[in-house]
C-alpha cells in the first residue's frame, strides 16, 4: 500500500527558478565587467595576480551560464524517463562548477609556480592595478552577500554553491591586492605568489563542492536530525504505532523518502490507506520533501507470513459449503502467527456454523467470530 507525494519545500518551483534566474543574471552582468577590467588592465598593468583574478571571474561568468542552464532543466516535469521528475540536474551542475573551480585553479597553480621559479621575468607593478583589486574585492564581496540572501531565501543548494563561488573570488581580490601593494613595496615576488594562494583557493572550494555533488549524486541520505524529524512526524500521525526501515536519499535540494508505518492488525485495507495518506499530508506541510512512499505493515509479535497458515481461498471454500448460499462477508486477520477469523452474515444461519470442524481442518484459527446484521 503506497502514495505518493509530487512536490514540497520552502518555496514553490517558480520561486527558485524566478530567484536562480534574476540573481544569476546580475551576477552576469558583474562578471562580465569585472572579467574585462580585471584582464585589459592586469595586463597593461604588469600583475599576474590581477589576471588571474581575471580568469577566475571568467569561470564565475562560466559557472553562470551552467547555472541558467541547469535553472531551465531542473524545473522540467516529470517524464517517462525521469518519473521523480529533473532536480538532480542541480546536483550535477553543484558539480560541474565544483569540477570547473579545480581546473582553473590548477592553471593558476602553475602559472604562479612558473613566475616564482623565474622571478627574474618578474615585472613591477603599475598602481593602477591595485585600484582596480580594490574595485574588484568590493564588487565580489556585494555579489556574494546578495546571491546568498537569494539562496537562503529559496533554500538552495545550487545557488548558494554559487553564491560562495562569488564568495572565493572576493577572498582571491582580497590576496590579489595584497600582492599588488608588495610589488609596489618593492616586493616584485608577492604578486605571483598572491596569484599562488588565489590558485589554492580556488582549488580548494573546487574540490570541496564536487565531493559534496558527488555524494548527493550517489543517494546520499538526509542529515541524522532531519531523518530524526520526519520519523517522528510519521510516527505522530493518529493510527501508527510504529515506524521502521525510514530510507531517505537526495534529490536536488528535496528528498525522496521510503518509509514503513506499523498499525493495527485488525484494521480495513482503507483505514490503513487513509492512515498513509495523512502520513503524506503531514510530511508534506513540514519537511522538503519531493516524493514518499509509505508501505502499510501490521503490528505484530512475530512474523506471521514465514508461518503454514491457511489459504484464503480454502477457508472461504470450507465456510460457504457450511453456509450454501447464504449471503456473507469474511473477514481474515493474521495475528501473531494465527488466524482470527470473522463471518459477516446477512441474516441468522439455517444452521450454526460448526466452528470445531473449521478449527480441526485449519489449526492456525485461534479465533472464529459470527456477526449477523441488525436491520432497522
Amino acid at each position: 500500500m503506497s502514495a505518493m507525494i509530487e512536490t514540497a519545500g520552502s518555496a514553490s518551483a517558480t520561486e527558485r527558478q524566478n530567484a536562480a534566474r534574476t540573481s544569476t543574471l546580475v551576477s552576469v552582468v558583474v562578471n562580465v565587467l569585472l572579467t574585462i577590467v580585471q584582464i585589459v588592465v592586469g595586463i597593461l598593468a604588469k600583475s599576474q595576480a590581477l589576471v588571474a583574478d581575471g580568469v577566475h571571474s571568467l569561470s564565475d561568468l562560466l559557472a553562470d551560464f551552467v547555472v541558467l542552464f541547469v535553472n531551465h532543466h531542473s524545473h522540467k516535469d516529470a517524464d517517462d524517463d525521469h518519473q521523480y521528475g529533473h532536480a538532480r540536474f542541480e546536483n550535477a551542475a553543484s558539480l560541474v562548477l565544483g569540477v570547473l573551480l579545480l581546473v582553473v585553479g590548477a592553471g593558476m597553480l602553475w602559472t604562479a609556480a612558473d613566475k616564482l621559479l623565474h622571478p627574474e621575468h618578474i615585472a613591477r607593478v603599475h598602481p593602477v592595478a591595485l585600484w582596480v583589486a580594490l574595485l574588484a574585492l568590493a564588487g565580489k564581496e556585494g555579489l556574494f552577500r546578495y546571491m546568498l540572501a537569494v539562496a537562503k531565501r529559496v533554500s538552495s543548494s545550487m545557488l548558494i554553491a554559487n553564491a560562495w563561488h562569488a564568495r572565493s573570488d572576493a577572498a582571491s581580490s582580497l590576496v590579489v591586492a595584497v600582492g599588488i601593494v608588495g610589488n609596489l613595496l618593492g616586493y616584485p615576488l608577492l604578486d605571483p605568489l598572491a596569484a599562488l594562494i588565489v590558485g589554492i583557493m580556488v582549488g580548494k572550494m573546487g574540490w570541496e563542492f564536487s565531493w559534496d555533488a558527488l555524494h548527493d549524486l550517489m543517494d546520499r541520505a538526509l542529515p541524522a536530525d532531519e531523518v530524526t524529524a520526519i520519523t517522528a512526524t510519521l510516527a505522530g500521525t493518529p493510527g501508527v504505532l510504529g515506524v521502521h526501515d525510514l530510507r531517505t536519499r537526495k534529490m536536488g535540494d528535496l528528498a525522496v523518502i521510503d518509509a514503513h508505518i506499523e498499525v493495527d492488525p485488525r484494521i480495513s485495507v482503507t483505514e490503513g490507506h487513509l492512515i498513509a495518506v495523512r502520513c503524506h499530508d503531514r510530511v508534506m506541510a513540514t519537511h522538503a520533501v519531493l516524493n514518499i512512499t509509505v508501505h502499510v505493515d501490521p503490528r505484530e509479535e512475530c512474523e506471521s507470513h514465514l508461518l503454514p497458515l491457511p489459504p484464503r481461498d480454502e477457508l472461504a471454500c470450507a465456510v460457504a459449503a457450511q453456509l450454501a448460499q447464504q449471503a456473507h462477508q469474511l473477514h481474515l486477520h493474521f495475528v501473531e502467527g494465527a488466524v482470527e477469523l470473522d463471518i459477516l452474515l446477512a441474516e441468522t444461519p439455517v444452521r450454526p456454523v460448526d466452528t470445531a470442524s473449521l478449527r480441526e481442518r485449519f489449526p492456525a484459527l485461534r479465533q472464529i467470530r459470527i456477526f449477523v446484521e441488525q436491520r432497522a
